[in-house]
């Protein structure tokens, strides 16, 4: 009989979905060298945040199939790890939304109507009806920044209640937003209109401190902000510092830049309501993560596939092996191409070309829609959920093959139309595995994917190769690698450039100012 540890406090329900099939051991707060030790016995573990499963658990777990992460994020499991080792890694990408949307509606509701203070005072044995005079949200306008599964939800809902919605998510299509009610609007124009604002964000280095001064500066004064999301897409010193001075009416916050929250400003404002990261915090939303990863564990070890494997499911270790190069070429290809096209991706076109129009498909097409996504879910989206996400963002996905282009003995081509228009990628493995751009745009090229790239369209003129290098020294940005492709001479071209350091902030804008430069694009991959 398949054995099962769970490492975690997990709901009973969960444990009694596995005791179905498995010989289940709660055995909670273990030091990760007794994890170690007792692992090798195990076919599956069941964890939450709490268990940290390392590369030593994994290489010791030798009989693991599977590893369930009740909850969303997978950040405490080693998943390159397990994905090498052929274990399949499992989450719970929607058990929360509901308790997180609903408490970002609370949230809204309770600061409207002064519920915390007015509870506190009637305890207090007053009755100061007149000091809590609340404000309504029916008509009012709500900024849903973000609309993933959660700003979906809290969107749907708000509509039902009579709110008119905004909505800034660049990597939405304006069809599904249209579906869900909301005006698709940049962030300026969101600050500016609406009565409330709820993020639905993860917290990136573009979304950290999302709401600084100057976004608080251009907000109503009647304005009140929302966060359930995550910490630190907020300044909190400048929230506070907005609600001292009147600047906007209040906030609600359920998350910190740190937390537990220490000494802050935040603490001292009876219009900002402050709650202990209570968003996936209901009996419900345990019992569905606990019953959602359970089922999972029980399908793999019947034999059946995962439905929300964050790592590639159904593919045996060998399998995985000979895929992984091209997988991770996709990858790359794909979250390069969603950055040129622009954010708001329409259509995605994959084409496996010369040998690779032979493979297995599915697995290397579903790897570039990750790719695409990347940059919008970071580590929400995986090989399950790609497609599902595109779908629900209006990503219209077209596969085709091409043996006869003998470029290379296997190239993949991805072109994508999205809010700047249609670019396209081409990429490449060489003989020792490395990954090559060889096309962008149709611009022949040959260069290695890198962290930091700026591509630039210019005229193949003189000197123009020059400016650009001497303005990236001018900002101190080391140049890795360069190259420039060009159809014919004197025509247009593109350069590729590899870059040891990001773009210093104002400097994209300097490098279109030079004389010849048609369009500039930075990457980070």
């Amino acid at each position: 009989m398949a054995k099962v540890l769970v490492s975690d406090p997990i709901d009973q329900v969960g444990i009694d979905i596995l005791s179905q099939v498995a010989q289940v051991d709660v055995k909670t707060g273990l030091p990760p060298e007794e994890l170690v030790k007792i692992i090798p016995e195990y076919d599956a573990m069941m964890l939450r945040s709490g268990t940290r499963v390392t590369k030593e658990i994994i290489a010791a777990g030798t009989q693991l199939k599977i590893i369930g992460r009740a909850g969303v994020g997978v950040d405490n499991i080693d998943v390159p790890a397990a994905t090498r080792q052929g274990i399949v890694v499992v989450n719970s990408p929607e058990g929360n939304t509901i308790a997180a949307a609903e408490h970002a509606l609370a949230m809204m509701l309770s600061l409207s109507r002064h519920i915390p203070e007015a509870n506190q005072s009637v305890k207090n044995n007053k009755w100061e009806r007149k000091r809590f005079i609340g404000a309504e949200i029916y008509k009012k306008t709500l900024g849903v920044v973000g609309l993933g599964k959660i700003g979906s939800h809290v969107a749907n809902v708000a509509k039902s209640m009579g709110m008119k919605l905004l909505a800034y998510d660049p990597f939405i299509s304006k069809e599904r937003a249209d579906q869900l009610g909301c005006t698709l609007v940049d962030l300026d124009l969101l600050f500016a209109e609406s009565d409330y604002i709820t993020l639905h964000i993860p917290k990136t280095p573009e979304t950290t401190h999302l709401i600084n001064k100057e976004a608080l500066g251009k907000m109503k004064p009647t304005a009140r902000i929302i966060n359930c999301a995550r910490g630190g897409t907020i300044d909190e010193d400048a929230l506070a510092e907005a609600i001292a001075e009147g600047k906007i009416a209040g906030a609600a916050l359920d998350v910190f830049e740190e937390e537990p929250l220490g000494e802050s400003k935040l603490r001292n404002y009876d219009n900002i309501i402050l709650t202990p990261h209570l968003g996936a915090s209901t009996a419900e939303a345990q019992v569905n993560v606990a019953v959602d990863v359970a089922e999972q564990i029980r399908d793999v070890l019947l034999g059946l596939p995962a439905r929300s494997a964050v790592n590639i499911p159904g593919l045996t270790p060998d399998v995985m092996e000979k895929m992984r190069p091209y997988l991770q070429l996709a990858e790359t290809l794909g979250n390069l191409v969603g950055q040129l096209a622009g954010g708001r991706i329409e259509r995605l076109t994959v084409r496996l070309q010369g040998e690779l129009a032979s493979t297995k498909g599915q697995p290397i097409v579903v790897a570039s829609i990750k790719g695409l996504l990347s940059q919008a879910l970071r580590e929400r989206v995986n090989y399950v959920n790609a497609a599902i996400e595109a779908k629900e963002r209006g990503v219209r996905i077209i596969e085709t093959r091409d043996a006869s282009i003998r470029d290379y003995s296997g190239s993949l081509h991805l072109s994508a139309q999205g809010s700047l228009g249609e670019h396209s990628v081409t990429g490449a493995l060489l003989s020792d595995g490395e990954i090559r751009i060889t096309d962008v745009d149709g611009f022949p090229i040959n260069v290695p994917p890198s962290n930091y790239m700026l591509f630039t369209v210019h005229r193949d003129m003189p000197g123009i190769i020059g400016k650009i290098g001497s303005l990236l020294g001018s900002f101190n940005v080391n140049i890795a690698s360069m190259q420039v492709g060009r159809k014919i001479v004197r025509g247009d071209a593109v350069m590729a450039l590899s870059l040891d350091d990001p773009l210093p902030e104002g400097l994209l804008t300097e490098i279109t100012k030079v004389s010849g430069i048609r369009d500039a694009y930075t990457v980070k991959l």
